[in-house]
């Protein structure tokens, strides 16, 4: 083996065909040394990994051995079943699995680390098997493509040292903009523009802030970049469109999308169109002549025999080619076809799918195969989308790979509207957040199946208002698990005026109006630390370990979460209006009633129906666009760049905040013995301080 120590906090092993070969190496804090044939690693005179051994099972596979005390490991992508890995086994596989997710992941990362202080990525693209043993850790690889081996990264320090370390290694990660961290709404149902307008007319009526809408059921469902319905002359493959070559006289569905993006713009509201890297076999004669084009070219991946790739049946989309983002000229052909929605005001794009790689002998443009492509296809396909967007918009991703957080924000996928859908839930956006993702999502109360009820949609939303991403959507009406209650006029929209319709309960949006606003008001907050994780490199939804690893009563906590100040603790139990949540150390204040906790133990909150415990951590602070009542849950509409009333409430005798924007402003505020003071490094917006909620 070569080892190089990059820094005090990573070490690259590479493996040649001698790998039996190792060297023995040492820094001022890491000590690596050979011991006949394996290596051990000490870190500041502490022994870490007791053995660390590669064998051969075959020509192709090896596996590394791990001999090391740990109680809990982390990470491993976007996990479903459980944030502590120990004593669990995982494939490291991008596989579609329409709700239930369980073991499987639309985003999996080979990517750990452990409360003992050390973490190990695999940097390959094939597929991986990790074993978290009791006594260590086994992980099983596979020579790539051109029969390298792949390097390994051991990761040394503190959870965010390696958490942060890994991230830097693989990408920084980039921000959604501002407007991205308000509500959204979405339905597949929308199939319309005036079904668009009627749910504008709706969100309106009801006075909920909204700042973005996503349209899913919007194209021909072939070309996937043409408006339904539009008349237009057909093109050469290689000829791409602009939006002039359009007519949409007498169109049933769209009549005028350019002017429905002005009047959402103008409303403070951007528009997100539904993407799929799929070319079905149809007959609309665009699609035929884009996919003549595509095979002449090789701008699609291929079999062995010259044909084109399709997805086997028994899969989503299958029959469909695939482009070969791999290939900068199919690249661009697939981009430049799109062109024109960016030209017309489309803020981005919900670039779905991805997970189609079901054959391990599929040939690539850059040599990759379906052993490789197996994981590497959506990182390729989010790359493309990711250049083709740029920084001012934003991609909504489900499945992803390793540099899943280079793409603005991740949602979870695909859920039933059920309790034990939104446990499994939030463990997802835990060890999403473990393994390098900052800036995750969730649809609120699931997307399929019969409506949720009205107390999990509640319990939902009143979680999503603490998280990076905020929306509600829903599965086709008639959809896989689709039930539609007989008296819903055929919707089962998420929406809160539809649930409120479909469950007789008028009183709901009501209700839901307090944390529609609280999430505007903390707007400035949520970016604020989006910012700081863009800068550290650390998530903006912590697992509890992460924040305090001194604290082992933290390892198996999966049902809370640290956002800056915050302590959150969502109620994902029916028939529940409190629940026990554990404080780390030190002081803490509800947020709600401003009563003071002492850390460092369980404490049950009755918070009733209609709040989740909420804790902010004493001598921290929230920034916060508030109505002019000065009070949580105050109206502020959905403008994301101008605030009615920016104050900084801070909490405790002693204390220091930084506070940054999108509009220029960086303010530090810090309090000694009860005395505050302000400076304003840039920026000239009007604020207050203030002490009490």
């Amino acid at each position: 083996m070569d080892i190089s120590i990059i820094n005090e906090n990573r070490i690259k092993i590479s493996m040649p065909d001698d790998y039996k070969n190792i060297n023995s190496v040492s820094s001022q804090s890491i000590d690596i040394q050979d011991d006949n044939g394996y290596i051990t690693i000490h870190k500041d005179g502490l022994l870490v990994i007791k053995e660390l051994k590669v064998d051969p099972i075959d020509s192709n596979e090896y596996r590394i051995t791990l001999r090391a005390d740990y109680n809990a490991a982390f990470g491993m992508g976007e996990r479903f079943d459980r944030v502590n890995q120990k004593n669990l086994s995982k494939t490291i596989a991008v596989e579609e699995v329409f709700t239930r997710q369980g073991e499987k992941s639309y985003c999996p990362i080979p990517f750990f680390f452990t409360d003992s202080g050390f973490g190990v990525f695999i940097d390959s693209y094939c597929v991986t098997k990790f074993n978290f043993l009791s006594s260590g850790i086994t992980i099983d690889i596979s020579r790539e493509y051109i029969g390298k081996m792949p390097d390994i990264y051991v990761f040394l320090g503190t959870p965010k040292e390696m958490v942060s370390s890994f991230t830097l290694l693989t990408g920084r990660p980039v921000m959604p903009p501002k407007w991205a961290m308000g509500p959204w709404m979405s339905g597949h149902r929308w199939n319309t523009q005036a079904l668009v307008e009627e749910q504008i007319e709706e969100m309106e009526q009801s006075g909920l802030p909204f700042n973005v809408l996503v349209i899913e059921a919007w194209s021909d469902e072939s070309t996937f970049y043409i408006w339904n319905d539009a008349k237009y002359d057909v093109k050469p493959g290689q000829e791409m469109f602009k939006y002039s070559d359009f007519d949409f006289t007498g169109n049933k569905y769209w009549n005028n999308p350019k002017e429905m993006i002005e009047k959402l713009h103008e409303k403070g509201i951007r528009l997100i169109l539904w993407q799929i890297p799929a070319m079905k076999n149809t007959d609309n004669k665009q699609h035929a002549e884009d996919r003549r084009y595509v095979q002449e070219e090789k701008l699609v991946a291929f079999n062995p025999d010259g044909s084109p790739y399709e997805i086997p049946k028994g899969y989503w989309f299958y029959g469909s080619m695939i482009p070969d983002f791999t290939n900068p000229t199919a690249r661009k052909w697939w981009t430049d076809k799109r062109q024109y929605l960016l030209d017309i005001g489309v803020d981005g794009f919900k670039s779905d799918g991805g997970e189609f790689i079901h054959r391990e002998d599929i040939l690539f443009h850059d040599g990759k195969t379906g052993r490789e492509m197996k994981n590497g296809y959506v990182q390729s396909y989010l790359r493309a989308y990711s250049d083709f967007v740029g920084k001012d918009r934003v991609l909504f991703t489900r499945a992803g790979y390793v540099r899943q957080q280079t793409v603005p924000m991740t949602w979870a996928g695909d859920q039933l509207s059920t309790w034990g859908e939104f446990r499994a839930i939030l463990v997802a956006g835990l060890s999403a957040g473990l393994s390098g993702i900052p800036y995750w999502s969730f649809d609120i109360a699931g997307f399929a199946g019969p409506m949720p009820s009205v107390e999990l949609y509640e319990r939902a939303t009143q979680t999503a208002v603490f998280t990076p991403g905020m929306q509600w959507h829903s599965e086709p009406i008639f959809g896989q698990f689709a039930e539609i209650m007989p008296s819903s006029g055929g919707r089962n929209d998420r929406s809160p005026w539809n649930m409120a319709r479909a469950h007789n309960d008028p009183t709901l949006v009501e209700r839901l109006k307090y944390h529609y606003y609280l999430r505007m008001n903390l707007l400035p907050y949520l970016y604020s630390e989006a910012l700081k994780s863009e800068e550290s490199c650390e998530p903006m939804m912590r697992h509890l370990f992460l924040e305090y690893p001194e604290d082992k009563n933290t390892l198996d906590i999966d049902d809370q979460f640290i956002m800056g100040d915050l302590l959150i603790a969502p109620i994902v139990r029916e028939n529940c209006t409190g629940r026990s949540v554990y404080s780390p150390c030190g002081q803490w204040i509800d947020l709600w009633d401003m009563k003071e906790y002492e850390g460092g133990k369980a404490i049950f909150f009755e918070t009733g129906a209609h709040r989740i415990p909420a804790l902010i951590r004493k001598g921290g602070a929230l920034a916060l666009n508030l109505g002019n009542e000065f009070k949580l849950g105050s109206s502020v509409g959905n403008n994301v760049d101008q605030y009615k009333n920016l104050c900084f409430f801070i909490t405790g005798d002693n204390g220091q905040y930084r506070f940054k924007d999108n509009l220029g402003n960086d303010i530090q505020i810090t309090w000694i013995n009860g005395q505050t003071k302000s400076k304003v490094m840039s920026g000239s917006t009007d604020f207050r301080i203030i002490k009490q909620l």
